[in-house]
């Protein structure tokens, strides 16, 4: 467990240019707090002790601002920056190496059972305000930017953007079908559906008329 809390505390040095020492990122940074609290509540849920695995999920809910469901799988040196606003769902998991804004939501649409949760690969890094909801895999060393909304699987060595996200990058290389996206005269899908409502109603009339 102190190796564990070692290399944190190092991962946080390396990611965060405003962490100035050891003792400032132990006792200050709430995202060192939720995880280590967490890993004492997953290995309460693992040997059957959910009441108190819960109850330290929510007291470090109300500590940090940060929701880790106990039963989440958590690699090595986690970095969650700020935190605030961060939902972790009971099936998700994360791998080593990752880091984490705050506002991002690592959970489920709802429509799904059993595995509800997405799966993040190594050294990935998911930006503040992002959703990643379903039980699929965003793969090693991508990266998800600031808002983004995924919905489906993102390979490994991509960036993904927008709401629902696309994979704008892949293994360093910009996807085909971005660079030639219209910037300017981008056909709103809302105009599309009034202009076929009117076209239908324009119909229904004639049909009356005649």
């Amino acid at each position: 467990m102190f190796k564990d809390l070692r290399e944190t505390i190092e991962a946080y040095k390396a990611r965060d240019p405003a962490a100035r020492s050891t003792l400032e990122i132990l006792l200050l940074y709430p995202g060192v707090r939720a995880v280590a609290r967490h890993r004492a509540a997953h290995w309460c849920y693992e040997h059957g002790h959910k009441f108190l695995a819960r109850y330290i999920s929510q007291r470090t809910r109300h500590m940090t601002g940060i929701e880790i469901h106990p039963a989440a799988r958590i690699g090595k040196r986690l970095v969650i920056d700020h935190g605030m606003g961060i939902v972790i769902g009971e099936t998700a998991e994360i791998g080593d190496d990752c880091l984490i804004y705050q506002g991002v939501t690592l959970g489920g649409t709802g429509k799904d059972t059993g595995k509800r949760h997405p799966t993040i690969g190594n050294n990935v890094l998911i930006g503040c305000g992002a959703k990643v909801l379903g039980p699929f895999k965003v793969g090693d060393n991508s990266r998800v930017a600031a808002n983004a909304v995924v919905l489906s699987e993102i390979p490994p060595d991509s960036t993904a953007v927008g709401s629902p996200a696309r994979v704008v990058r892949s293994r360093g290389e910009r996807v085909e079908y971005v660079k030639n996206v219209e910037q300017i005269h981008v056909t709103d899908p809302l105009v599309q559906e009034v202009a076929a409502l009117r076209a239908e109603l324009n119909e229904l009339k004639a049909s009356a008329s005649a």
